[in-house]
């Protein structure tokens, strides 16, 4: 049996949180919360305090962290708008299924109701953007909870878990289990009839495609998912974390011609992410004449599982459990070397007209010659994180990550803001790696402020912003539906460069193609953070599609 320990409510806290790897916390400083700081700086904790200048951004931390290392980042909050600020950035996790903790203030329970200050009931403003939101009322329970919400953050589906902690609980003195049992996962062996079912099915295929998603690398399975693709011969797409699961140039890897692969193939085996409006929501095939394709759907948990559309199979589990059964099972038909053959023309039309753009002399700037000067300079480990609209749009279809997990963004959320958080995250938990971060001009708005925290807690990252002076998604749609724009103008050229600089960082503004490579390399080489603030030509508009990238 194990000796319980005493302590406030913020020592077990921090140390249940430690028990399952969490060795940093997010925050911004609030007195609801001081007992949370008490038990990070304890010696025996080991826990490194980032303290951030919004709470979007320590929740966007936190959940970076979650992202890169697969295990759950911890943020704290204080009380009221502390958490509130931190809404948008929680929710962004649970549509990205990535695991996180986070603790916020409370007014206190023993005077609640007497109008205090930042008195508000948190969990139901949480409960609709996690897979738990409560308050825990017991100061000797605080420790169990985190406990259990850790396991639970972490288990498939991943996601956020709120706990509330009233402040009069957190600064009690309490005794409490250091090891208390948050219990064991659910078994995760998929079914392995509807396994043989979709071996079947890409048996009788004559144009398979594989689709990877985030929860790929986020369950393990890349791999697997690797070894599978390459077992049975069958094109593969990928997005989000799935990124790099296919190295650029694997001669199965089609991203680049997904236009033509999700138009002719006759089986979409979709593994790791939704069927949302990224993969025109499941509707595959019918171009040219071909009918519609057959649809299979693999998820990590049974909750995954798309039910807007009538699937031809589908299956959840543990992904590499199902990836390896079709491996071991699934015998493609002889013929699907004409479906390989045509993709890979189509990705080298798709690279060979991608050149011209990738070293545009266009002045202004074409988005596309900053990513193909990145593309040179970018090690196989580099993380790359896109926050932004137009200028991120160009990056998701010219920059491919060596490696899976790799590349962040925002996700189907579609928050912008995430940009500094994840570039913290990806400093701690990559501490040798490049670090890039794109930014729209409009991204940057949410969160360059938190430079200043890069910079007081040394963390070299490098920023490249493509400023075109414009809402670049919002600008050109609402020209061709009205005719003309309003709300959708920003100040052209300003200098976030010299903010940076002025929070202690380094940065230069580019104006003429040229420049790019050079500025690049001194960002680089800077050891700081550095921005790259580059004038992009605001005429360009990434041209989108339904299925686009």
């Amino acid at each position: 049996m194990s000796t319980p320990t005493s302590g406030h409510g913020g020592t077990h806290a921090v140390a249940a949180a430690r028990r399952h790897g969490v060795d940093t916390m997010f925050t911004l400083s609030g007195g609801h919360i001081f007992p949370l700081y008490d038990g990070a700086v304890a010696a025996e904790s080991s826990v490194r305090l980032v303290d951030v200048r919004h709470e979007q951004t320590a929740v966007f931390g936190a959940e970076g962290i979650g992202k890169l290392t697969r295990s759950a980042g911890m943020a704290t909050v204080t009380a009221g708008p502390g958490v509130t600020n931190a809404v948008s950035a929680v929710a962004t996790a649970n549509f990205s299924g990535s695991p996180l903790l986070l603790l916020g203030g409370r007014a206190p329970d023993d005077r609640w109701g007497q109008g205090l200050l930042q008195e508000l009931d948190q969990p139901p403003i949480l409960a609709p953007v996690t897979k738990q939101a409560r308050t825990v009322h017991r100061t000797g329970e605080i420790g169990p909870a985190v406990d259990e919400a850790c396991a639970l953050a972490n288990s498939a589906h991943r996601g956020p878990v709120f706990l509330d902690l009233p402040m009069d609980r957190l600064y009690e003195q309490a005794e409490a289990d250091p090891h208390a049992a948050h219990g064991r996962e659910s078994d995760r062996s998929p079914d392995p009839g509807a396994v043989s079912h979709i071996a079947h099915l890409i048996g009788q295929a004559r144009r398979p495609l594989l689709v990877y998603g985030s929860d790929v690398w986020m369950d393990g399975a890349e791999t697997t998912a690797r070894e599978t693709a390459e077992e049975l011969g069958i094109p593969v797409i990928t997005n989000g974390q799935g990124r790099g699961v296919l190295p650029p140039g694997h001669p199965l890897l089609a991203t680049r011609a997904r236009g033509r692969a999700f138009g002719q193939a006759d089986l979409v085996i979709v593994v790791g992410t939704p069927l949302d409006f990224r993969l025109g929501h499941g509707l595959f095939g019918g171009a040219d004449g071909a009918d519609p394709a057959k649809v299979v759907h693999i998820a990590d948990s049974p909750g995954q599982l798309a039910t807007h559309l009538t699937l031809a199979g589908s299956v959840s589990g543990d992904l590499s459990a199902v990836l390896r059964g079709l491996g071991d099972t699934a015998k493609p038909a002889r013929d699907v070397e004409a479906w390989r053959a045509d993709l890979r023309a189509a990705v080298t039309a798709a690279t060979a007209d991608d050149a011209a753009l990738l070293a545009s002399d266009a002045d202004p700037i074409h988005p596309a010659r900053v990513h193909g000067e990145l593309n040179r300079l970018l090690d196989d480990d580099a993380v790359v994180i896109g926050d932004g609209g137009d200028f991120v749009s160009y990056a998701g279809k010219y920059i491919e990550p060596r490696r899976p997990g790799n590349w962040l963004d925002p996700g189907p959320f579609g928050c912008l803001g995430t940009g500094m958080g994840y570039a913290m995250a990806a400093r701690l938990s990559r501490p040798s790696a490049q670090v890039v971060t794109l930014l729209g001009d409009g991204a940057a708005g949410f969160s360059l402020m938190d430079v200043d925290t890069l910079v007081r807690h040394n963390l070299p990252v490098v920023m490249v912003c493509g400023n075109n002076g414009i809402w670049g998604l919002e600008k050109a749609p609402m020209r061709m539906l009205y005719g003309y724009d309003v709300a959708a103008d920003l100040a052209p050229h300003t200098r976030y460069d010299e903010i940076v600089r002025t929070l202690g960082g380094g940065g230069e503004l580019v104006t003429r193609p040229a420049e790019i490579a050079p500025a690049l390399r001194r960002a680089f080489d800077s050891g700081v953070p550095y921005l790259v603030n580059i004038a992009t030509d605001p005429d360009d508009v990434y041209p989108r599609k339904t299925m686009g990238v």
